[in-house]
């Protein structure tokens, strides 16, 4: 039998928008997550299919759903939620995982190949981070190999999606990458611990992802938060500017 469904009433926390919950919340100070008026999610398979109408009436204004990984994965996340995210409201992208051991072109047509153009939708997003977990690929490349690399993907997709895609990561792989001096690059920061004034320094961002352990109606298990990092006319503005 499925364990029952995680609920959002259960978990409320403060700092965090008023319906959404957090199976291990931060105990957040200063700029909270709940001061930014627009959030969303980010999903792959492991969230099954979602009720994005639910989702949507209870604050998920935008999703992020990973599409595809390396240069043969797809997640079936993407054709199964992509639909019904947009049906309901929700604003939605494809992102892709990289993997460290193909080719970057080969990765960006990949995804090129699987995830069709559809108007209105977010920038693609290029998911980079280390993966000491991969059973095939733990490679860890010089960091101007790995800038060069990453330079070739977003240009690719750039040229074909004709947007600029967004590039997610965390502070150690940031870090390692000295991902700072990559002028132009729109970023989406993950920090679940701090504001990420903090952990990235005088770096600009247009998305946070603040915890990967959410709980929000609509969604049966735990699901990863993210707020955009502007107001609610500045969201307006960005949909306008960036979106397919």
């Amino acid at each position: 039998m499925a364990p029952a469904p995680l609920v959002a009433a259960d978990y409320r926390a403060p700092g965090l928008p008023p319906r959404f919950g957090d199976t291990d919340p931060h105990p957040w100070e200063g700029r909270t997550p709940a001061s930014y008026p627009v959030h969303g999610i980010d999903a792959a398979r492991y969230q099954g299919k979602i009720d994005w109408r639910t989702a949507h009436a209870n604050g998920v204004e935008f999703a992020w759903l990973k599409a595809t990984e390396g240069g043969d994965h797809i997640d079936p996340g993407f054709s199964a939620n992509a639909g019904g995210a947009r049906a309901a409201g929700v604003a939605v992208g494809a992102y892709h995982f990289y993997y460290f051991c193909r080719p970057a072109i080969e990765q960006a047509d990949w995804f090129i190949r699987n995830v069709p153009k559809h108007k209105g939708d977010l920038p693609p997003v290029l998911d980079i981070e280390w993966n000491h977990t991969s059973p095939t690929c733990q490679l860890r490349p010089p960091a101007a190999t790995v800038r060069a690399e990453m330079r070739v993907f977003l240009n690719a997709l750039e040229a074909h999606y004709g947007t600029q895609p967004v590039v997610y990561t965390d502070p150690k792989f940031y870090a390692d990458n000295d991902l700072g001096q990559m002028a132009g690059v729109e970023f989406w920061l993950r920090t679940v611990t701090a504001h990420p004034s903090e952990k990235y320094p005088n770096e600009r961002w247009s998305f946070w992802q603040y915890s990967g352990t959410g709980v929000v109606p609509g969604i049966g298990g735990t699901v990863d938060l993210n707020a955009f990092g502007g107001s609610r006319e500045g969201w307006a503005n960005w949909l306008a500017g960036r979106a397919q």
